[in-house]
């Protein structure tokens, strides 16, 4: 397998994770599986010299690492009691 050829995996890879990412009902899975499949975009956009591709990839992951913080630092909130 050429380099060219698991190149093209990786961008199938971050495509099929990026899916992934958009099917989470949970908003931190969604992040996490979204980020991964940004830096995987990152990685490919590189790879085959797609600079546009590897630039707004990495602003998602920027996104999602700054979404991810917040959701971490936020106080988890408690279910209302019912009485």
């Amino acid at each position: 397998m050429d380099v060219a050829t698991i190149w093209e995996w990786v961008g199938y890879l971050a495509s099929v994770v990026v899916a992934i990412s958009l099917m989470m009902a949970d908003i931190k899975k969604l992040r996490w599986w979204n980020l991964i499949g940004a830096a995987l975009f990152v990685a490919y956009g590189l790879a085959i010299d797609a600079i546009p591709v590897a630039l707004v990839n990495f602003f998602i992951v920027i996104i999602d690492i700054y979404y991810l913080v917040k959701l971490y630092r936020e106080p988890q909130e408690q279910p209302a009691d019912s009485e």
